[in-house]
């Protein structure tokens, strides 16, 4: 499964983190959340990886099992 890549994130006053996926904006976190994100993704050792989790933005590796189902052809 390859790698996500092309996050970012930008820490805001005020407990907001705004996340990008190719300089598109993905999510924005507030709050609790917010601290949350930050106290992981300066941990992790795959910062890109958290950042796509965060952000629903990631591949589970069923999608070409599930497309060639019978069950989903028309």
């Amino acid at each position: 499964m390859p790698r996500p890549h092309g996050f970012a994130y930008e820490a805001h006053s005020g407990r907001t983190v705004r996340i990008t996926h190719h300089t598109r904006l993905a999510t924005t976190l507030h709050g609790d959340r917010a601290d949350r994100f930050l106290g992981e993704v300066t941990t992790a050792p795959d910062p890109q990886l958290v950042m796509a989790r965060w952000t629903g933005d990631y591949k589970r590796g069923n999608e070409r099992a599930a497309r060639n189902h019978p069950r989903n052809r028309r």
